[in-house]
């Protein structure tokens, strides 16, 4: 009889697949159950990952905690526009249960409840980067009545940036504003991408409507030609820095 293919080799799996079955096993080997939760009942690595992150809006609520952090209930609603308070709380809850969300207590003078993916939530940002790659075909210009918020772009800007000129000294560009938006800093060939602080001065800022912006990200769109359509205020040079060269894959190809 044949071996039994080894369900870890690379060459079982790949991409989006690779990085559920990569957490569910870290996950399994944490809890020892996924009897949580409601479950498919089948012995299937994609199957039980779908047991804790299949339900509506879970992963979006995940995408919320990557791109801000810890964050207050309020802060989720209006990063999750669409959603109803009492599913919101329902499906804290159930993360909560399957230890993928914490909660904690702010001290005086916030005085206020926040949440935050625990060590096995944050492993989902494999998952929930490959699945930003996965959809970036069907990135068509938004439909007028689609909801659109800035700091959505965290995750896709992590792997589309590049720090073009590594000898320069540090740079930020701002995509949006400081209420919602994403900091990018170049610093000695390395990019990172947080959500924007207030004590944060950037080189540049960069807005827009979705669109552009994603036509800007994926080098469709020419910095010189952004620039033209008042989208940079700043220096413009520190937006090419960042901007240059990317892959055209990550957010969407068509334009």
């Amino acid at each position: 009889m044949a071996a039994a293919a080894d369900m870890t080799s690379p060459d079982i799996f790949s991409g989006g697949v690779l990085e559920i079955v990569k957490y569910v096993i870290v996950f399994v080997k944490h809890s020892g159950t996924l009897g949580l939760m409601r479950t498919y009942g089948q012995y299937c690595a994609l199957a039980r990952g779908l047991d804790l992150v299949g339900d509506r809006w879970t992963l979006l609520i995940v995408r919320e905690l990557i791109s801000l952090g810890p964050s207050r209930y309020a802060d989720l609603q209006r990063g999750l526009p669409g959603i109803a308070t009492n599913l919101l709380a329902a499906r804290l809850r159930d993360m909560e249960t399957a230890g993928l969300v914490s909660r904690s207590e702010l001290p005086r003078p916030a005085n206020a409840t926040v949440f935050a993916l625990t060590e096995h939530g944050a492993a989902l940002e494999g998952v929930v980067r490959e699945f930003v790659k996965w959809g970036a075909p069907l990135m068509s210009p938004p439909a007028p009545d689609e909801s659109f918020r800035v700091h959505w772009l965290l995750i896709p800007l992590r792997g589309l940036c590049r720090d073009n000129t590594p000898d320069a000294p540090a740079q930020v560009v701002r995509v949006g504003s400081a209420a919602d938006g994403c900091d990018i800093t170049a610093d000695a060939g390395a990019i990172h991408v947080t959500s924007s602080a207030l004590a944060t001065k950037p080189d540049a800022i960069v807005g827009g409507d979705p669109g552009a912006l994603v036509a800007l990200f994926t080098g469709r769109l020419p910095v010189p030609a952004a620039d033209a359509a008042g989208m940079i205020a700043g220096d413009v040079d520190a937006v090419r820095r960042v901007v240059g060269g990317m892959p055209s894959n990550v957010i969407g190809a068509s334009a």
